[in-house]
């Protein structure tokens, strides 16, 4: 089953509504029964089908017995390699950084000079459609092979060890024609590089961080879902029209 746009899922949506009830509703009552059938409509969506309908590209698979693919792939493997090296030592610059989720973007750098430095190899941060560059959302870093043009996305991510089985989300693709970084045809890759539990020692230094491995992920059978969900800031609960109450002065 192919992945169904926003806008062609409100507009089925719409017309089903209107052959059951007689009365016209609005977009939002539309939508949400829609929403709710999230068991048949918004799980095990195809990654490549979410990036062909949004963007227009096409998610390729890793082809094993492609030449192309496999020297990209080994010059990855050996650039990650080189990464764990790096972060493992004593003294690098991420052993005084206190959270992990602020280690991810030192990966992303290194990952990208060591690529640069690789013979036949450029890569550097995504551009969005606009030509801005955005360090957040996916993908990370765009590899290209300057002999064959072919294009390669790469995304890291830290997990800690035990965490692989984990369902709590740790993915997310936005699907936004302004900040979106995918512009190409290209094989997708998610690499995961895995840390040991750091222990947090009373009255002293943090245990440093141990990464213990990496995995190089084929996302072109990676598949996703859907979670609803509306926002509100601050700035809109907190109007001075809808306050009733506030503490005295």
């Amino acid at each position: 089953m192919r992945f169904i746009p926003w806008f062609a899922a409100i507009r089925l949506a719409s017309a089903a509504f209107v052959q059951t009830s007689p009365a016209p509703k609005g977009p939002v009552d539309q939508l949400i029964p829609w929403l709710l059938d999230e068991d048949q409509q918004l799980r095990g969506v195809a990654f490549s089908e979410l990036i062909f309908d949004t963007t227009g590209k096409k998610v390729l698979p890793f082809e094993a017995n492609n030449a192309v693919d496999q020297r990209v792939a080994k010059a990855i493997s050996a650039a990650c390699d080189e990464t764990m090296k790096r972060f493992n030592a004593s003294d690098s610059k991420i052993q005084n950084i206190d959270r992990i989720n602020e280690v991810s973007s030192h990966f992303e750098d290194t990952l990208r000079e060591l690529l640069n430095a690789t013979r036949g190899l450029h890569c550097d941060f995504p551009v969005t459609a606009e030509g801005k560059l955005q360090r957040s959302g996916y993908p990370d870093l765009r590899i290209t092979d300057l002999q064959s043009k072919r294009v390669f996305y790469l995304d890291p991510k830290l997990y800690v060890a035990g965490s692989r089985d984990s369902s709590f989300r740790t993915f997310y693709f936005e699907p936004k024609k302004s900040t979106n970084k995918v512009r190409d045809d290209a094989v997708h890759f998610v690499v995961g590089f895995e840390h040991a539990p750091r222990e947090i020692r009373s009255g002293s230094s943090n245990a440093p961080w141990k990464f213990t491995r990496w995995d190089l992920v084929d996302f072109s059978r990676f598949t996703v879902r859907l979670k609803a969900e509306f926002q509100g800031s601050n700035r809109d609960m907190y109007r001075p029209e809808a306050i009733v109450a506030s503490s005295e002065k």
